[in-house]
């Protein structure tokens, strides 16, 4: 394993650990984004609102708080996670700023805690699976598949060349 990868995967657990994160992810949108669920859909907490933006981007994240201002340590390392991978285009919904939004989304993907990852409409998981997913290469592939190139085989290939 090489030297960047291994910080990287330290990074990956001191993130964790929920501490702040010192960049801004300039381009990830916050707040509840579109979540009024106009058009008879119901609310922001329903069924097809949520499904909607769930889909409405490869990858979306709702989160406590911001991508530049996470509210929780546990929102925190699915940014920062996010960050060592080079993603920085991805919806970002604060639940906090909508109850049915927040009961929606668990309701939704029967997963009883936030922040949740979706990749192209597809539940991922929480924090703990992300984590899992960046430590054993998973992350990488599925960012792959979307067609987004991981930072972090760019670090391992610059690493190389030294």
């Amino acid at each position: 394993m090489s030297g960047s990868l291994r910080a990287a995967l330290r990074l990956g657990a001191w993130a964790a650990r929920g501490r702040p994160g010192r960049r801004h992810l300039s381009e990830a949108a916050g707040g509840s984004g579109g979540a009024d669920g106009g058009g008879g859909g119901g609310g922001s907490g329903s069924r097809e609102a949520v499904e909607r933006l769930v889909r409405e981007h490869p990858v979306v994240v709702f989160m406590k708080g911001s991508p530049a201002q996470p509210l929780c340590g546990f929102s925190n390392a699915v940014v920062q996670i996010l960050r060592l991978h080079g993603v920085e285009d991805y919806r970002a919904h604060d639940v906090l700023q909508d109850p049915d939004l927040r009961q929606g989304i668990k309701n939704y993907s029967n997963w009883p805690t936030i922040p949740q990852v979706y990749l192209n409409g597809e539940f991922v998981g929480g924090c703990d699976i992300l984590l899992q997913m960046h430590q054993n290469g998973d992350l990488v592939e599925e960012l792959k598949k979307l067609g987004i190139r991981s930072a972090l085989l760019d670090a391992e290939k610059d690493q190389e060349k030294k």
